[in-house]
């Protein structure tokens, strides 16, 4: 015979038993997730609704705990924009220099569309990390493409300025703009075609005829095309920019 089994006590299996509360331990303040949480304000209410009471609320967390790692709301602007800037992917180097500056130009585009608070303020100073990585790599490919001094100086520019621009337009129609308006405009200039001529025969706000990512592709490849050629008096160069001339 076996020995009887010793008395169990009579606990409820695992599954149905319910565990007691735990006090979990509040994730520790650091500067990545003031950052990671600030990103989610601006996202939700733009950069007006960012105050550093809120966003220390958010953070359940004092406004001197917050102070300990930001001096000022701009410094959270500055480091949520350069966040922002780190989704846009670097491509990798081909031969190709201007499906290279496509490549990087429409991830830039796409960032700032999926976070419709950022074109309006990249025209602050950008010194962040993720910034200075992607404006090198931009002009790198458009120094193998011959850009050099002004030239590469006004191009570069000229990239920045289109992408922020037509995000910014495209963003706030987005935002701001109810399904009907654009077709409100569109009607709007037909119904005054004797005043505007032009506008109306060109298609001017007519989303149906010429649509932002048909648009921005366009414009886009006009400055790339502006960028292969070199001011007058200054011939193309393919060469590296770190090459030696070759010997006369």
């Amino acid at each position: 015979m076996t020995s009887a089994e010793p008395d169990r006590p009579t606990t409820p299996p695992v599954w149905l038993r319910a565990e007691p509360p735990r006090t979990r331990r509040r994730p520790p303040l650091t500067l990545q997730r003031i950052v990671d949480v600030a990103v989610t304000v601006l996202d939700e209410h733009g950069s007006e609704g960012l105050t550093m009471r809120s966003l220390a609320q958010q953070l359940t967390v004092t406004a001197t705990a917050l102070y300990w790692h930001v001096r000022t709301k701009d410094d959270v602007l500055d480091l949520a924009l350069d966040r922002i800037f780190g989704e846009v992917p670097i491509p990798a180097v081909t031969d190709d220099w201007p499906q290279d500056v496509r490549v990087l130009i429409r991830g830039w585009r796409d960032a700032m569309l999926a976070h419709p608070w950022a074109p309006s303020l990249v025209g602050r100073p950008m010194l962040g990390p993720n910034v200075l990585a992607r404006t090198e790599f931009l002009q790198s490919a458009l120094v193998r493409g011959g850009c050099r001094g002004l030239h590469l100086a006004v191009v570069t520019r000229t990239l920045a300025n289109y992408v922020i621009g037509a995000s910014l337009t495209e963003a706030t129609w987005r935002r701001t703009a109810d399904p009907d308006a654009r077709a409100a405009a569109r009607d709007h200039v037909a119904a005054s075609a004797d005043v505007y001529p032009t506008l109306n025969a060109s298609g001017h706000l007519d989303d149906s005829r010429w649509d932002d990512d048909l648009l921005f592709e366009a414009g886009l490849d006009g400055i790339l095309r502006s960028a292969a050629q070199p001011p007058a008096g200054e011939a193309p160069s393919l060469r590296p920019a770190n090459e030696a001339s070759p010997p006369a």
